[in-house]
């Protein structure tokens, strides 16, 4: 008897939330993210897959029913979708919305791709009109809730983070940091978009005085053959390229890395500068997405709005030249993102935000 009241009890006390995840596995950003997170929600969640691309086309009807047999068996308390902005993910997300409000369920979104290009013609009429019947939304970055709050949203809407798992980074030490500046790494997608030119350019800048340094590339991507070539082209010295690495070959890369350069066009929380800050790492990036948020001029390295490889290398030379003010940055950077982005931290404040609304 005491144990059914102790099982009932704690199902009462227990959050149910349901989560729309693209796959179980694979490369994608929403993907990657929710099964990083996986092993630290305390609360009862389940993540409901609509699958890959073309097969969630195909069988879309099964799919539907799918879900709403699972909101009848799993009776969640709130429902978590999570579209990028574009049509075809917002088309998708909306009809499980308005499935959810038919069936009485609580829903919040998570808007993880936010393309402002897509903004400028988007039809917000279509948009806010669904997206008002969601609780709250949550978005990486402040300039995002201000366009939503502009286009006419009206539900809550909070800013949370992407995450660095708590496991990766296990076995560094901190104090290895001792200001030596010799090794500057980019990491993600090799995409022009990302910025990887300016980085080149900007390495060949500081290589002409400062002939020690080399420049690691960790990642693939359409763009990788020529951006090899271009620094064939321009006869530059010590530019590695590792290729795609995963796991402790990846964790090894940002060990030995002395500095994190990250020039990407847009963006939306990147997580390679999460992690390379929970490695001590000093930052020198633009004033893209969530980035522009937290981050400290001075404190965590530098932040620019401008595109300049003169702008960056000059940047960094203070930071190349003075071993007190690496080891500074280093320890403050890995404190920080210890504090605010280790995936433990993301998930509580996530569980904390959806229990509110809830209660209501």
């Amino acid at each position: 008897m005491f144990l059914i009241i102790l099982i009932i009890s704690i199902e009462t006390l227990t959050m149910r939330v349901l989560i729309t995840v693209p796959t179980k596995s694979g490369y994608g950003g929403v993907t990657n993210y929710y099964l990083g997170i996986k092993e630290y929600w305390k609360e009862n969640v389940e993540y409901f897959y609509f699958g890959r691309k073309p097969w969630r086309n195909i069988f879309y009807p099964f799919l539907i029913i799918r879900f709403i047999i699972r909101l009848i068996c799993f009776k969640p308390d709130i429902v978590l979708l999570n579209p990028s902005l574009g049509d075809k993910a917002l088309k998708r997300d909306f009809i499980y919305l308005n499935i959810c409000r038919f069936f009485r369920k609580k829903t919040s979104v998570f808007i993880h791709g936010f393309n402002f290009e897509y903004a400028k013609n988007a039809d917000w009429k279509w948009i806010s009109a669904n997206l008002n019947k969601a609780l709250c939304i949550f978005v990486l970055s402040q300039d995002f809730k201000n366009e939503l709050i502009r286009r006419g949203i009206k539900s809550d809407i909070h800013l949370t983070s992407t995450k660095v798992p708590d496991y990766f980074i296990s076995g560094f030490d901190l104090s290895m940091r001792q200001g030596k500046a010799e090794n500057i790494m980019y990491s993600g997608r090799i995409e022009k978009a990302k910025g990887v030119y300016e980085t080149v350019d900007t390495f060949s800048i500081l290589k002409s005085q400062y002939k020690d340094l080399t420049l690691t590339f960790v990642g693939d991507g359409s763009e990788l053959p020529m951006l090899k070539q271009y620094v064939e082209n321009k006869k530059i010295k010590d530019v590695r390229f590792t290729g795609e690495l995963r796991g402790e070959d990846f964790k090894k890369e940002y060990i030995n890395a002395d500095m994190y350069l990250f020039l990407s066009y847009t963006e939306g929380m990147p997580t390679v500068v999460l992690e390379a800050m929970i490695f001590g790492l000093p930052i020198f990036t633009r004033k893209v997405g969530g980035l522009i948020d937290f981050f400290e001029n001075g404190k965590m390295g530098y932040i620019s709005s401008s595109l300049d490889p003169a702008v960056f290398a000059e940047a960094m030379k203070p930071y190349i030249e003075n071993p007190a003010k690496m080891r500074s940055v280093s320890i403050y950077n890995s404190e920080y993102a210890k504090t605010h982005f280790v995936a433990s931290v993301v998930v509580r404040k996530f569980e904390n935000t959806l229990k509110k609304y809830i209660e209501l």
